[in-house]
């Protein structure tokens, strides 16, 4: 297939909101008729290697509390090794950072730890580099979902504000009453089906309406690309968020909505 005929691929894709890859049986969406007050809360691990310092975390501890419907713990890469997500949370969130940096502080060992949470019915919400951690990319990548990062060459294409262009499953799962979305974009990674034979396709939420091309990167490359997809890993839900909701520019919405989807699982059937 051509570098023209992949993109052309891509952006049908986004227009139709298909699911790349095998149809996946995601169990009832994330709403409910249930009253909110009568749900328990979702128990969120965030991952934060930084001692405290680092914007992510501290930006999503803003919103994931307990008015609304959140309890939120930081969890560091020791914690991870030592089994730590087994202890009755509900969803991990990798936010944003470097994704190979995350890889070596979580070792083998605390990569292998997520997978299998996951795996056994575990949420995982990747933000930025959390998003390039969950794909196939590279050797240290944790394959949560079946995707390669589109223009890899030109990753740092620099930051600022951009548009998404949701999905009517994205609008429904995120509970976005408006198709096109400002967000903040800081060089998360475009997103298209991989090819690994034992992961199912993810289903598109969002994708980039306009882009960021600055340091060299090209123009065009971005746009139509997959910007937020979930996926199902073993019994577990994935969301991967290449852009930045919970930064203050927001929607805070459209990223608690995520995180509540990923952990909510088998209480949604309540």
């Amino acid at each position: 297939m051509t570098t023209t005929e992949h993109r052309l691929a891509m952006f049908f894709a986004v227009i139709v909101g298909v699911v790349i890859g095998p149809p996946i049986a995601y169990g009832e969406e994330a709403t409910t008729d249930k009253p909110a007050e009568t749900l328990p809360l979702v128990k969120v691990a965030v991952y934060d290697h930084s001692g405290g310092s680092a914007n992510g975390p501290n930006d999503l501890k803003k919103f994931l509390t307990a008015e609304n419907g959140f309890e939120m713990t930081i969890v560091t890469p020791e914690d991870i090794r030592a089994g730590v997500l087994e202890k009755g949370f509900d969803v991990v969130v990798m936010p944003g950072g470097s994704a190979r940096s995350q890889a070596e502080h979580l070792e083998e060992k605390g990569r292998e730890e997520i997978r299998k949470y996951v795996n056994q019915g575990g949420g995982y919400v990747g933000i930025c580099a959390g998003a390039y951690l969950s794909t196939t990319y590279k050797p240290y990548s944790l394959g949560l979902v079946n995707a390669k990062v589109w223009d890899l060459e030109h990753w740092a294409r620099g930051t600022g504000m951009v548009k998404l262009k949701m999905t009517p499953s994205g609008c429904s799962l995120l509970e976005m009453p408006k198709d096109v979305v400002d967000v903040y974009y800081g060089q998360g990674p475009m997103l298209v089906p991989g090819d690994d034979p034992e992961l199912p396709g993810y289903e598109i939420l969002a994708s980039y309406a306009t882009e960021v091309a600055k340091k060299g990167a090209p123009e065009g490359a971005m746009v139509g690309m997959h910007a937020i997809v979930r996926t199902m890993y073993g019994n577990g839900r994935v969301v991967a968020f290449s852009p930045h909701p919970e930064k203050k520019w927001g929607p805070e919405s459209l990223m608690a909505a995520g995180i509540r989807w990923a952990g909510r699982g088998d209480q949604d059937k309540d």
